[in-house]
């Protein structure tokens, strides 16, 4: 480190060694170099001190430096007894040292552009400048770019439009690579919802074929159903076309059939036995009681071996229809008849079989649906509300075992079915 020179001049320090100042690191001032001193005058060249008894010797306005050579007052003048002022050193006028304000009791740096300012220094302009040093000013021979790289005199500083110009297509690159990803994702779920529309079109139609199919199977169901057995739906059909007859002192059951009388009117089948003292006895009439309603009828035909009459009434009432095929054993069935006399009575039960008839001709149906006297000539319903029989009579001293006439058999005796 160079010694500093203080403003009243001396030498370095014993050891010290004189060296240029070092370049400035990241912008800092380095060591300021010495300060120059100007060259004092000889001792010779000053004035001896005046002699003792000599007053005013050392005030000569000649002498070198004195204030008297330059026009200004002398001061300490001497005293009015003659004695002469002490000798003081000439004080120097030409030269004066700058106030030490800088670092390391250096002096301060000098302004941009005041004076001499060495190479490191901050502001300094003119001189090398070392790389990654930022210049200040206009651009000089010898000056860093502002790339950093040192350009020759008269070269043209560079375009910086061309920056944003490569940052624009950059820019450009990136937003069409956006927008083919995008395109592409786009492309990839036009595809899947193209997927899915087939996936869902052909849902639709194995829901469509399978609804058919439903469709089909609940007619199915439906038509079973219809042909289920159910006593309610057969009593209820059945009920209007029933009625209670009365032949003297017998009553009994008879039920409208078939397609109306020619001269209008109804047709009804019976027991011959419910009406048998009436025919014998002459008479022909007889009378349908249906709650409070009553209505003549007329015996028309009888067939005594298969115990069955033809009845007809001017009353006109809806037919039953008869099952077109002979009834099989276990077939549910529905009896309706007046017993003792107990109009619109209903029961049920199955077909037991098929007996042959002791006191006829003919065949009788069992079924073990329960009847008493009154039940004779009511009708025996199938599940499709149909007429499969007569019934003609119980078993004497045995309960469940009913018997009918076939259908078959009294329209193929009568002709009115």
């Amino acid at each position: 480190m160079t010694a500093g020179y203080g403003p009243g001049g001396g030498t370095p320090e014993h050891g010290a060694v004189d060296r240029w100042p070092e370049a400035a690191v990241d912008g800092r001032p380095g060591p300021l170099p010495p300060r120059i001193e100007p060259p004092r005058p000889p001792a010779s060249s000053y004035p001896p001190p005046p002699a003792s008894g000599q007053p005013g010797a050392a005030f000569a306005p000649s002498a070198p430096g004195h204030p008297a050579a330059a026009g200004q007052a002398t001061t300490n003048p001497p005293p009015a007894g003659g004695f002469p002022p002490p000798a003081f050193p000439t004080p120097r006028t030409t030269w004066s040292p700058p106030p030490n304000t800088g670092q390391w009791n250096g002096p301060a740096p000098a302004a941009p552009g005041s004076g001499p300012v060495f190479p490191g220094t901050p502001g300094s302009v003119p001189g090398p400048v070392l790389p990654g040093t930022p210049a200040a000013g206009p651009a000089h021979p010898g000056v860093l770019s502002p790339a950093g790289v040192l350009s020759p005199a008269g070269a043209v500083a560079p375009d910086r439009g061309r920056p944003l110009t490569v940052a624009a297509l950059v820019l450009a690159v990136v937003l069409a690579a956006v927008a083919g990803v995008q395109a592409y994702q786009i492309s990839r779920l036009s595809d899947r919802i193209a997927d899915n529309d087939r996936q869902l079109a052909a849902a639709q139609d194995g829901a469509g074929t399978r609804f058919d199919g439903l469709e089909q199977r609940a007619e199915a169901l439906e038509k079973q159903a219809g042909s289920a057995f159910n006593p309610e739906a057969v009593a209820g059909a059945v009920l209007p076309s029933v009625f209670r007859v009365r032949a003297g002192r017998f009553t009994g059951t008879a039920f409208v059939v078939g397609k109306p009388a020619a001269g209008g009117g109804a047709n009804l089948f019976t027991n011959f036995h419910v009406v048998e003292s009436v025919f014998e006895g002459g008479g022909r009439q007889v009378f349908l009681e249906r709650t409070d309603q009553r209505f003549p009828a007329t015996i028309v035909k009888v067939d005594k071996d298969n115990d069955i009459a033809h009845l007809r009434t001017t009353g006109r009432f809806t037919g039953l229809t008869t099952a077109p095929t002979r009834v099989k054993s276990g077939q549910q069935i529905v009896v309706v008849g007046a017993p003792l006399g107990l109009e619109d009575s209903v029961t049920t039960g199955v077909v037991s079989a098929f007996r042959k008839d002791e006191d006829g001709s003919g065949e009788v149906i069992q079924f073990d649906a329960p009847i008493n006297p009154g039940n004779s000539g009511g009708p025996v319903i199938n599940g499709s509300k149909q007429v499969v029989g007569i019934a003609t009579a119980k078993a004497r001293d045995a309960e469940g075992i009913g018997l009918a006439v076939p259908i078959k058999t009294a329209c193929d005796g009568f002709r009115i079915c």
